[in-house]
């Protein structure tokens, strides 16, 4: 059960003349990625309501390159339309592992991460990271037959056994948790609620903005009400890019502007209703 769960050129040469239109006549080659036509968003496709695969082409859907009849769909992929029509350039999803994505764009297999991906310093120092077009936290589940369901405070999680998403913000707070027990955390976010599912740990990190349909899916789940929160924990979701390209991050960054947060909460509760059972 899905649920809320990145061979071409990479950064312009810099002796390119930024007067000169590219092969589709719009954006000069500074302003480019890529070939300039294609947009290869990075992805899991596997982490709804950011992102997700489906079968059929749809209104909100983008083909996933790598993988046979299959398309993206969520609100990566909402905003990486965005950009793709603001770069005069056609969006097609690149299915990878999430660990992955930032070597991906690195190496040249992508183009651009929308992966519900936050900035870190550490990623910073491989990329260049748009403004946040979505401002997540994170939250902790657990069964409600479980005696940390009556928990107020993330203290009363002392002992207890906590598990994440592998490389994400969701599996870096646990540690901020007295004395718990770190869990493996899991590659993909689905595995991390199949785990506390089956019973494999007492609790799971969790985006916030994703409870209330996780609980839906899952109502012998709760969200503990606690009177503190882990600290720096907002989870922003910033594009990623290849570093030295200051004018396409420009142009990325007017494009997500562009994007209201009324309309970012709308493309987000059709994405929460659209998602996978």
């Amino acid at each position: 059960m899905m649920v809320l769960a990145g061979c071409g050129p990479a950064a312009q040469d810099d002796t390119t003349d930024t007067g000169t239109s590219d092969k589709t006549g719009g954006s000069s080659a500074a302003e480019a990625l890529g070939d300039g036509t294609t947009l290869r968003v990075g992805m899991e496709a596997a982490y709804a309501p950011y992102n997700w695969q489906v079968s059929a082409a749809g209104d909100t859907t983008i083909p996933i390159d790598n993988v046979d009849g299959a398309f993206a769909d969520g609100y990566d992929v909402q905003i990486a339309k965005r950009i793709a029509e603001a770069l005069g350039m056609e969006p097609v999803a690149v299915k990878l592992s999430f660990d992955g994505l930032v070597n991906a764009l690195n190496n040249g297999q992508i183009d651009i991460i929308c992966a519900g991906m936050s900035t870190t310093p550490e990623r910073a120092q491989s990329a260049d990271f748009s403004d946040s077009y979505l401002d997540d936290d994170i939250v902790l589940v657990v069964r409600q037959d479980s005696p940390y369901a009556s928990a107020t405070t993330l203290a009363d999680f002392a002992g207890a056994s906590v598990m994440g998403q592998a490389a994400t913000l969701l599996d870096d707070v646990i540690d901020q948790i007295p004395d718990v027990n770190h869990m493996t955390p899991a590659e993909t976010v689905p595995l991390v609620v199949e785990n506390l599912a089956r019973g494999t740990c007492d609790a799971i990190t969790f985006s916030k903005m994703s409870v209330p349909q996780l609980l839906v899916n899952y109502p012998d789940f709760v969200q503990p009400s606690l009177t503190d929160s882990f600290t720096d924990s907002v989870m922003p979701d910033n594009a990623a890019i290849a570093k030295g390209q200051e004018a396409v991050l420009a142009k990325i960054n007017e494009a997500i502007e562009a994007v209201s947060a009324d309309e970012r909460q709308q493309i987000w509760t059709d994405c929460m209703e659209r998602q996978p059972a």
